[in-house]
């Protein structure tokens, strides 16, 4: 029974090690990520986003400390005062008054005071600027980050689609190398057999090199693409993932609407600015109130204890207590507030230009894209029709050549125009998805909250 035992706590303990060991491998595997995988991990570790999302955080904690005024405020202070040697008073003396004055001491040696006092502000030109600009630092903060995450989605995204092209040129260099090859070996033979000379089989040779070198070159360019796109999305340059895409649904990705008319305000930019000259007005507002007066509030309680004896400081007590009010009156100040208006107001005609440039900047931007949009989408279209006919001429010449009708050099035209057309047409499908996230950001389409 006991060795039975034994067998099967061995056997669980056997099941643990290799359930944990599959769930380590499983660990290690290398993830897939597609598009939008990789924006939402931007979203949650680019430093930049993380950085401007901290910002809302101390925008509303600045709030916090502008607006504690308004509350009362408290402080427990205590004095205490020792005269090693009483101050000297002199009194007329009653009894003589033409006579000489009398000297006295009439202080107390020792006196502690403990206070207790609380303020609060009734009105106050600064604390009510920071309630009235309250919610517009928080939006501006607020805006910060949405801009943070708009750039970096369209980031994300153009390194993702640089990298996938450069991928699938990877594919169509892979198939060229292939057809290369067979045609290589094919004219080989034919060399052997005394079909064709040794020029057709070196001309073979080299443009196969040639294209192993394309093929090399653009593998090389794997690795520090994906570091790009580590990098725009925050992910740990020692881990590893691969990009999962489906051509397909890119091809689907490539339509927009172009009919869209191009609106100001969906542009981050032109929302900081409208803020921007929030912020100014309640700039200009807060040194036109200083002009009022500020009046505050106070409360007082003292607990005083005196001795002559500092053993006996806390025999006794002798309380007391106030209350009042505070006000101050601003009568001249040097011209300094009427100064502050005027170059506040100059600061707010500032914005209203740099509103005028930066619409005139978003229109430039929206035409740009958009033109671009439109004729990458066109050459899209005919490149696509380029790669049919292209195959259609390279198999229909292969043939020809492999019948003795044309000499091989129509096979490496065919060849060359084949796989410049398939890359021609894969630098277009690309092209116009980077062109098309320029154009939903020149027209404020691209979504902060992804």
């Amino acid at each position: 029974m006991l060795n039975r035992i034994i067998t099967i706590i061995a056997s669980i303990l056997l099941l643990a090690s290799g359930i944990s060991a599959q769930n380590k491998n499983t660990g290690d595997t290398i993830p897939y990520l597609n598009l939008d995988q990789c924006i939402v991990y931007g979203l949650q570790h680019q430093p930049g986003v993380i950085q401007s999302s901290i910002g809302i955080t101390i925008a509303k904690k600045t709030n916090m400390v502008n607006l504690s005024a308004w509350l009362p405020q408290i402080n427990l202070s205590g004095n205490f005062m020792h005269y090693d040697q009483l101050p000297t008073t002199f009194a007329l003396n009653s009894l003589n008054p033409g006579g000489p004055l009398i000297e006295g001491h009439i202080a107390i040696a020792n006196t502690l005071i403990p206070q207790l006092s609380v303020t609060e502000t009734v009105f106050s030109p600064g604390v009510l600027y920071a309630a009235q600009s309250a919610h517009l630092l928080i939006q501006e903060a607020q805006q910060s980050n949405d801009s943070a995450k708009i750039n970096l989605i369209a980031t994300v995204s153009k390194s993702f689609y640089n990298l996938l092209l450069t991928l699938e040129q990877i594919v169509v260099l892979k198939e060229d190398t292939a057809r290369l090859g067979k045609n290589l070996r094919d004219t080989y033979h034919q060399y052997i057999g005394g079909i064709v000379d040794k020029t057709d089989y070196k001309e073979a040779a080299i443009t196969l090199n040639n294209s192993k070198a394309q093929l090399k070159q653009a593998e090389e360019n794997i690795r520090p693409q994906y570091a790009t796109l580590k990098q725009v999305i925050g992910y740990p340059p020692e881990k590893q993932f691969q990009v999962n895409f489906d051509k397909q649904q890119m091809m689907q990705q490539t339509a927009f609407d172009t009919t869209q008319q191009l609106q100001f305000e969906k542009r981050i930019e032109y929302q900081q600015l409208q803020t921007a000259k929030s912020l100014q007005k309640q700039t200009v507002n807060y040194y036109r109130s200083q002009f009022l007066p500020t009046l505050s509030a106070l409360y007082s309680y003292d607990y005083e204890y005196e001795s002559n004896s500092f053993s006996n400081l806390f025999n006794q007590a002798y309380p007391y207590s106030y209350v009042g009010a505070s006000i101050n009156i601003p009568l001249f100040t040097g011209f300094q507030r009427l100064a502050n208006i005027q170059k506040a107001k100059l600061q707010g005609q500032l914005l209203d230009w740099t509103e005028v440039n930066l619409k005139s900047n978003i229109y430039s931007e929206y035409t740009t894209a958009l033109a671009n949009y439109k004729s990458n989408l066109y050459d899209l279209n005919v490149l696509q029709e380029n790669v049919t006919m292209a195959k259609d001429v390279y198999n229909v010449v292969s043939l020809q050549y492999k019948q003795g009708v044309v000499a091989y050099l129509n096979v490496i035209t065919a060849e060359s125009d084949l796989i410049s057309s398939e890359i021609n047409y894969l630098n277009a499908l690309f092209q116009v998805l980077l062109s098309k996230v320029d154009l939903e950001k020149a027209m404020g389409n691209t979504p902060a909250k992804h």
